[in-house]
């Protein structure tokens, strides 16, 4: 087949890129932001579906953001696509970060008192459980994440619906303008206004 790479990638290379993007984060977040300005759907679908896959991201159900997002996005009737998209506010940069507000939230919620906690010390921590530790061992970490990813969620939701459905109502509201403009100006070098023909008649 045409264009297709010589040595096929393996599945942990893929997964790799998957979660590690192979250019620069910068690179790949305006990659994204094009991804979702480029979707053809309303910018509220476009929006509610960005905000699913951006609170799914918040929870502690790694291996299941996307499978999380399609559900909510499903439920709120939000572009699928743009909530596979939003799954990328999740990453390896902002899980410590993440995970370690979920858990102090959820801790405060739960005890009425939210603990210090070292972002980088939770990451490293429940990562390691994921492997190493049962359900019942991790659960005592895992409660307050998920009560805590529901607050953080809602709010990581909201900045993104606000944010994506700005930025796709004014590309898309230039992508009009533009096509409107190149239609006026295709169709006015067909048809030339009357008056210049008489004129260059009468010239003639």
């Amino acid at each position: 087949m045409l264009f297709r790479r010589r040595n096929r990638p393996t599945r942990i290379e893929r997964l790799r890129v998957a979660v590690w993007p192979r250019n620069s984060w910068a690179r790949s977040t305006r990659y994204f932001g094009k991804r979702v300005l480029r979707l053809t759907a309303t910018p509220h679908a476009i929006a509610l579906g960005f905000a699913a896959g951006a609170f799914a991201s918040c929870t502690p159900l790694v291996g299941f953001h996307f499978l999380t997002a399609f559900a909510l996005a499903y439920l709120v009737r939000g572009n699928m696509i743009a909530a596979a998209l939003g799954t990328s506010v999740g990453n390896p940069l902002t899980f410590p970060f993440i995970w370690a507000f979920t858990f102090k939230i959820g801790q405060w919620i739960i005890h009425g008192r939210a603990p210090k906690a070292d972002p980088h010390q939770v990451h490293q921590q429940f990562q390691q459980g994921l492997f190493e530790k049962s359900l019942d061992a991790l659960w005592p970490m895992l409660k307050p994440m998920f009560i805590g990813a529901v607050p953080l969620g809602l709010v990581v939701g909201t900045v993104s619906y606000v944010v994506v459905y700005k930025s796709v109502e004014v590309y898309q509201r230039r992508r009009r303008n533009k096509l409107a403009d190149k239609g006026a100006g295709k169709h006015g070098r067909l048809f030339p206004p009357p008056g210049n023909t008489v004129e260059e008649d009468g010239s003639a």
